[in-house]
């Protein structure tokens, strides 16, 4: 039998940039999954940690929130009585798309299924099916969410173009 020659071969420079894109997309996905985590464990003082000092938060019938201290404030506001405790509901997300403009500027959309874990085993544990339309900031060499704006698809339709 031939020994076979172990030939590495070194990556060429567009194949070192895709890899370093890659790894920008990543990260912003990582930050995706730790906002729901926090959201869900309902750690919210880390939580607005995810955000920009200014990000804008547009969650249709919740409303339009900007800056971090009113982002904190609503959501406390939002997560009372049956939502406080930790997992009392899910936000699953899936086919995340991240599409990097600039080195520090990325969009992105991902879909929510959004369910409620304090219903009777009878009721219907999903809330909403809507997507998460998202501009992205990399700042001190963190990715943070600037603005996202939720569209409502389902069980009621509250959209803005391009998705109404």
């Amino acid at each position: 039998m031939n020994a076979q020659k172990n030939e590495s071969k070194e990556l060429d420079a567009s194949e070192i940039d895709r890899l370093k894109k890659l790894l920008e997309v990543e990260a912003i996905k990582e930050l995706r999954l730790s906002y729901n985590y926090l959201m869900d464990l309902r750690d919210l003082d880390q939580l607005v940690n995810i955000f920009t000092d200014d990000a804008l938060c547009e969650y249709g019938p919740y409303g339009s929130w900007t800056g971090k201290e009113e982002i904190l404030s609503n959501y406390r506001g939002v997560f009372t009585g049956d939502l406080k405790a930790p997992f009392s509901s899910f936000h699953p997300n899936a086919n995340h798309r991240v599409q990097l403009l600039t080195d520090t500027h990325a969009e992105g959309q991902v879909y929510l299924m959004d369910f409620v874990t304090h219903v009777s085993a009878e009721e219907n544990p999903l809330l909403w099916l809507a997507l998460y339309d998202e501009e992205y900031q990399k700042t001190k060499g963190q990715w943070k969410i600037a603005r996202t704006s939720l569209q409502f698809f389902w069980p009621e339709r509250h959209t803005k173009p391009p998705y109404s």
